[in-house]
């Protein structure tokens, strides 16, 4: 382990305890209360919910495997981690924009936000496995891009659970045959739905989109760099 990874190495460490870390009352009172509404929800309803998210989730990921360049080859793990950090920039501001436009114009531009900023957040998460040198045509690493997109978006219990067997991928990955939709759904929209309504509000909005979409993009950014991070590290070096 050269001197680089070393530093990434304590880098790793240090977000793992900050995100495993017990999650705050007031975090853990709103989970209860998302919990009871969504209870209240009748099941035919989550099926069309579950149903709608699960084909507009493929829907991208097949779009965003077309687009994607081929996978980055004989480049150290600092060059990668640079040239995601560019990417990354990039996506915030295209996201701010969207945050900002789709905010701007109220209820019904607000509820088309969703659909286009799931569709950035995806393309990114391609992007990402691509530079850390991961061929996104096999199915196991569409999976893995869809347990970083859930341990970037998830409540306290749900983050645990994808944490280990992120952290344990070679190991899990071969139990995995499809996602648990229905939780896939229901932890992202949980975990954004009080921002998103705040959106909604004319005027306010802009604001609020913006904000929140940028924010949204940084998280995730730091989720996908250390989850492809941590999966390097613990690989027998492939390509550099």
């Amino acid at each position: 382990m050269n001197e680089y990874e070393s530093k990434v190495y304590d880098e790793i460490e240090v977000w793992r305890k900050r995100l495993l870390k017990p999650s705050s009352m007031i975090n853990r009172l709103s989970k209860k209360a998302q919990n009871k509404i969504n209870s209240m929800i009748p099941e035919k309803a989550h099926q069309v919910i579950t149903e709608g998210i699960k084909n507009m989730v493929k829907a991208t990921l097949v779009g965003s495997n077309i687009t994607t360049r081929k996978q980055q080859t004989n480049k150290s793990l600092f060059e990668r981690d640079e040239l995601l950090k560019e990417k990354l920039s990039s996506y915030r501001k295209t996201a701010t924009v969207e945050g900002a436009g789709t905010g701007a114009g109220g209820i019904f531009l607000g509820l088309a936000d969703f659909p286009l900023l799931l569709s950035i957040k995806m393309k990114f998460l391609f992007d990402a496995a691509a530079v850390y040198g991961y061929d996104t045509n096999r199915y196991e690493e569409r999976l893995f891009i869809l347990h970083v997109f859930q341990l970037a978006f998830s409540n306290e219990q749900k983050r645990r659970e994808t944490f280990f067997i992120i952290d344990n991928w070679e190991e899990q990955k071969s139990k995995l045959v499809d996602m648990d939709w229905r939780v896939f759904q229901q932890e992202y929209r949980d975990y954004i739905d009080l921002v998103k309504m705040l959106q909604l509000i004319p005027g306010f909005g802009a604001i609020v989109g913006a904000y929140a979409n940028y924010n949204l993009l940084d998280q995730l950014g730091e989720t996908a760099m250390n989850a492809y991070r941590l999966r390097l590290l613990k690989e027998v070096p492939k390509d550099y």
